[in-house]
């Protein structure tokens, strides 16, 4: 079959509950949310989130053709996520179940947390895929299996079945993870053997720093937790731990791994053009330019940042969407960190993204670049500001 749509986005959805709150001193949260202090919030946000929402109507804005693939309970929150979608093909009320939803405590400035009851997420699984309608898009992207139980409980077994028939169709696909919770079931999982298992089906992995490196690099990961000091993490990761585990992803199977690292931008790794031909009906447009690239790509300047609510996922619309429409990996790469920067001048995860024709221009127009310092050795700047490359990438000398 030939296709018929650009992406079916699939996975998580929920509803947001985000209350306007005050500013925090900088990288304190725990300065906001004491035990017992009365805090005066402002007007509340409500918005549909989670990636099927977030990247699904992201890419919508940005021109795309979108099908919608979740499961939500028939209920009255289930039915004001309906009427927000706008469009409930593949997204499904079950009896009985009940509607995730998320309070969202996002300080302005500092990066945000979340009070989240997973409901029918919790008991999606392969069957909550309809593959006809998979079979007739161009790229399938499924986000944030580690707070959906069924993808993570049984090693992924349901969530590997999802990525190996809808790759059986010939269909591109692309994943999105979440972070585990620590303390809960989804931490204890062993994510390395579970991407291990899926990630051969997959071709675009796209997951956030703090998440790959939880995932693949879990004694790492504590070291630098332990030695934040209330810091954010992605202020202690460094550039080698995001080489590093996202070159790890990369030898388990996909043709490409983005990984989002919020203020410092974007990092791009991918695979070599033999992997590249096997991506199905959305293969890159100029392989060449794809194969065997490290780049990192700086964050857009935002002069003031309302929220990072939806950031990742807006930040794989602007990917996806410059991907589809045949971009080459330097574009690509710039494009999602254009619309993530759009993004976070918004409390919601929407308000704030343009048209992908407004977005280009005001790339076009010389949006300035957020600084970004990476060893040098390593790494070089390319001709365009703000991008750089990796000693790994075939360009760099």
């Amino acid at each position: 079959m030939p296709p018929q749509y650009d992406v079916l986005v699939a996975g998580h959805i929920c509803l947001d509950l985000i209350p306007a709150l005050p500013p925090a001193a900088p990288g304190r949260i725990q300065d906001l949310i004491v035990p017992g202090k009365l805090i005066h919030a402002g007007a509340l946000t409500i918005s549909t989130g989670g990636p099927v929402s977030n990247t699904g109507l992201a890419l919508r804005r940005l021109g795309l053709s979108v099908r919608l693939a979740a499961k939500i309970g028939d209920d009255p929150v289930g039915r004001e996520v309906l009427r927000r979608l706008g469009a409930g093909e593949g997204v499904r009320p079950v009896p009985g179940e009940q509607t995730a939803y998320t309070i969202v405590i996002a300080p302005p400035g500092l990066d945000r947390c979340f009070l989240h009851h997973p409901g029918a997420n919790d008991t999606f699984g392969a069957g909550g895929i309809d593959y006809d309608l998979a079979a007739g898009a161009r790229v399938f992207h499924l986000g944030y299996p580690p707070v959906m139980r069924r993808l993570w409980e049984d090693g992924g077994e349901q969530l590997v079945e999802i990525f190996r028939r809808v790759k059986g169709l010939g269909v591109t696909t692309s994943l999105d993870m979440a972070l585990p919770d620590a303390g809960g079931p989804s931490g204890q999982v062993d994510w390395d053997a579970l991407c291990r298992s899926v990630l051969p089906h997959v071709d675009l992995f796209l997951p956030s720093a703090e998440e790959l490196l939880y995932m693949l690099d879990r004694e790492r990961f504590a070291e630098l937790t332990a030695g934040a000091g209330g810091r954010e993490l992605l202020d202690v990761i460094e550039a080698a731990d995001v080489r590093r585990t996202a070159e790890r992803a990369l030898s388990y199977g996909p043709a490409v791994v983005g990984v989002k690292c919020g203020r410092k931008g974007m990092y791009l790794r991918t695979a070599g053009r033999e992997r590249l031909a096997s991506m199905g009906v959305c293969p890159p447009a100029d392989p060449d330019n794809w194969a065997d690239r490290e780049l990192w790509e700086a964050a857009f300047r935002v002069e003031r940042v309302a929220s990072a609510t939806g950031s990742g996922d807006s930040c794989i619309a602007g990917f996806l969407a410059a991907y589809v429409r045949g971009g080459t990996a330097e574009r690509t790469l710039r494009f999602a960190c254009a619309v993530g920067a759009c993004n976070v001048t918004a409390v919601d995860a929407l308000s704030g993204i343009r048209t992908a024709d407004e977005t280009q221009a005001r790339i076009d127009a010389g949006w300035a670049k957020a600084p970004l310092a990476l060893p040098g050795a390593d790494w070089r700047p390319a001709a365009v500001p703000g991008l750089h490359l990796g000693r790994n990438d075939r360009a760099f000398a």
